[in-house]
């Protein structure tokens, strides 16, 4: 199935020019690149999360195959629903699915199901794209969809396969978790419990991601994906975690009393 972008002329610009400018408004084409095994990024709207995305994307050795795990925001039928085979379009081309690595994490997790409906009107893997594409435009994916409902042994499942799968693949693959943070909470709220879940991701602490996420109450959207992609890097010989960037849509908007947080965080 050939998807198309959902989300472009909303959460970025509709037009390849102007997502071209857009993206290069928020990158740092000096900037020094370092080999990283997963990455973490936001999913808002550019004008908001984009400079932390384009900090994290530009600063980070970038090669031809990404596996982007994001939260439903909607319900999906299944904990983990992946796209298998077809191709995802943006503004900037077309990107097709990796149906080897694919199917190698379909068959390493029961849990994981295919399912490339429940993609169709998601945007937190969508907005990650634009940036990949940007990079490296003969970049193929796979897109993995993760249920709010999943609990955290099945988060660990389905790291263990990916790592499992990425390592069978052999070819070099990014990993990226896509999350934002605290949602509509004042600026100093959103750094507080933000930097608890951040802590815990460059301790590179899966479950105490998960824990601290459920106990602190803090409304960080993936970090269902962000524990997976934990695992599934510590299994492909993870050792460190950088946080690249910090940001909230204050600094876009002005307004401190009620934002959003980003992380852009490299795991190596």
């Amino acid at each position: 199935m050939k998807r198309k972008a959902f989300v472009a002329g909303q959460f970025y610009p509709g037009g390849r020019e102007r997502l071209r400018e857009t993206i290069e408004a928020m990158i740092d084409p000096a900037a020094g690149r370092t080999k990283a095994i997963a990455v973490v990024s936001p999913h808002a709207g550019y004008v908001y999360s984009g400079p932390v995305a384009g900090a994290v994307f530009s600063s980070t050795v970038l090669p031809d195959v990404f596996v982007i795990l994001g939260p439903a925001h909607r319900e999906i039928g299944s904990l983990f629903a992946i796209q298998a085979e077809g191709s995802w379009q943006t503004p900037l081309g077309e990107s097709p699915i990796e149906p080897d690595l694919a199917g190698r994490i379909l068959a390493g997790c029961p849990l994981v199901e295919e399912n490339a409906q429940a993609h169709l009107w998601e945007h937190s893997l969508e907005v990650q794209l634009p940036f990949i594409q940007y990079f490296r435009e003969a970049a193929a994916i796979v897109p993995l969809c993760v249920s709010h409902e999943a609990g955290y042994d099945e988060l660990e499942a389905l790291g263990r396969a990916l790592a499992g799968a990425v390592r069978s693949f052999g070819k070099d693959t990014l990993i990226v978790a896509s999350t934002d943070m605290s949602h509509y909470v004042s600026q100093k709220t959103a750094e507080h419990k933000d930097r608890m879940a951040i802590d815990k991701v460059l301790a590179l602490d899966p479950r105490g991601l998960f824990e601290t996420v459920v106990s602190e109450r803090i409304s960080m959207c993936g970090f269902q994906p962000t524990a997976a992609a934990l695992v599934a890097a510590l299994g492909l010989g993870a050792k460190k975690a950088e946080l690249v960037r910090y940001a909230t849509s204050g600094d876009a908007s002005g307004d401190y009393s009620q934002v959003v947080g980003y992380a852009g965080i490299r795991v190596s």
